[in-house]
């Protein structure tokens, strides 16, 4: 059988499917539980300087092709997290650190204190749609970004991956922003949101969300296609992956490994072995040997 193994940065992956941050990753033991259940590396909850309550329910719209949430990055704060860090690791495999803050001072300090828990990289944030200050509005800012990761570049000893918004005008000059970066995540989910016709007002109690799922697959594809091209940097594709085909498309497309989210509300968390047997069924049909065989192949 051909081998699935393959890596981004220094880290090695029994497999190319992560868990996506924001999905089952608040808690130790569940994180542990999704590595044992066959995820090559779990992303944390994306985690902030001070405890945040998030929005207000309604923060979840279920659609037939994916979900909008506006959760408003609820989180523990980084002083309460180490616990679950601790117990996260014990499953033995990559444990990555999301973190979010508005200055490159608040990114140092978040990430340090991941470092210092154990993790074995940081994923910054840089692309929530939905909370003022944070995500896509410090990563619309080239210069900012840029700032951000030269910073944490010189004080981390653990790789740092930079999580992109589709949501900016011009997503080449941040994904070149960010080119210190040992990777580029690529996408975060898109802004939108739900109007409940009978109550007459949107459903969200946020109004705007993020959605994620099927509906922004392509959508993904397309910006890890533009970015490989332009900038060859090493790239994990996010967004809507529900089976072997979908990722095969963001590997030809260039991406190296994947992270997988929203699937897991419609099938558990059994998708990641799923995905790893379909993938090793795909490979060995249509003759390839390694996950960087594939990669990037559709590029021309």
């Amino acid at each position: 059988m051909p081998s699935i193994r393959t890596k981004i940065g220094p880290i090695s992956l029994e497999n190319p499917f992560m868990l996506a941050s924001g999905i089952l990753d608040e808690n130790g033991y569940t994180m542990k539980r999704i590595l044992e259940n066959g995820a090559s590396a779990v992303v944390t909850k994306s985690i902030g300087t001070d405890e945040r309550t998030g929005y207000s329910t309604p923060v979840i719209v279920e659609l037939p092709y994916g979900l909008i949430n506006a959760i408003g990055l609820a989180n523990p704060g980084i002083d309460n997290f180490g616990e679950e860090i601790k117990i996260a690791l014990k499953g033995n495999r990559p444990v990555i650190g999301s973190i979010f803050g508005s200055t490159p001072e608040e990114f140092v300090n978040l990430a340090l204190k991941m470092e210092n828990y154990g993790v074995n990289a940081i994923e910054l944030n840089l692309s929530c749609p939905h909370v003022k200050g944070f995500g896509s509005e410090v990563g619309s800012d080239p210069d900012l970004v840029e700032e951000i990761i030269k910073e944490l570049k010189s004080k981390i000893n653990i790789p740092v991956f930079s999580k992109l918004s589709p949501n900016v005008t011009d997503i080449l000059s941040i994904a070149k922003a960010a080119e210190r970066s040992d990777a580029l995540v690529m996408i975060n989910t898109v802004r939108a949101m739900s109007i409940d016709i009978y109550a007459r007002k949107p459903v969200l109690s946020n109004k705007y969300g993020g959605l994620s799922g099927q509906a922004i697959k392509n959508i993904g594809v397309r910006y890890v296609y533009e970015v490989k091209k332009e900038t060859g940097q090493q790239i994990v594709g996010v967004g809507g992956i529900e089976t072997a085909e979908d990722a095969v498309e963001y590997i030809m497309a260039g991406a190296s490994a994947l992270q997988v989210g929203t699937v897991i509300h419609k099938k558990g968390i059994g998708v990641f072995k799923e995905l790893s047997r379909e993938l090793e069924e795909f490979m060995n049909h249509e003759g390839y040997e390694t996950v960087s065989e594939m990669t990037g192949v559709a590029l021309s």
